[in-house]
């Protein structure tokens, strides 16, 4: 059962839809009210982005820097899952970087590629139902 939604920054959280006006970016969006409905939330980024991304909305940030190793090294992903408290197959990672997604899948994840945000959070939506992330 899938209990963790784990982000990529730069290209995922990143992505803005250009249909809207929001401040906050729609994937943050999704990740806290993931989070409300009771999912851990990650981000796992190869950048240095600090520690404290969008407060309140993801459980921990693990930066490939900090921990010295990075994607798509298994070890990473492995990494985030055990800091949400989870097994890696109750987590969901989404990336726009396909290697990155075939490390997570082989870790045990189930994978989203992402190109559009539409399209990324209908698919979550399915994962993740019945919590509504818009």
């Amino acid at each position: 059962m899938l209990r963790g939604l784990i982000l990529d920054y730069g290209g995922v959280l990143t992505d803005r839809d250009p249909s809207s006006d929001d401040a906050e970016p729609p994937l943050v969006r999704a990740a806290r009210l993931a989070r409300r409905a009771r999912f851990r939330t990650a981000v796992l980024s190869n950048a240095d982005i600090g520690s404290d991304v969008w407060g309140g909305a993801f459980d921990t940030v693990v930066m490939a820097g900090a921990v010295s190793v990075a994607k798509p090294d298994p070890e990473i992903y492995l990494l985030t899952a055990e800091r949400l408290g989870l097994p890696a197959a109750d987590c969901v990672f989404v990336d726009d970087h396909r290697p990155n997604v075939a490390a997570a899948v082989a870790v045990g994840m189930v994978g989203v590629h992402h190109g559009a945000v539409a399209s990324t959070l209908e698919e979550l939506e399915i994962l993740l139902a019945p919590v509504s992330l818009r």
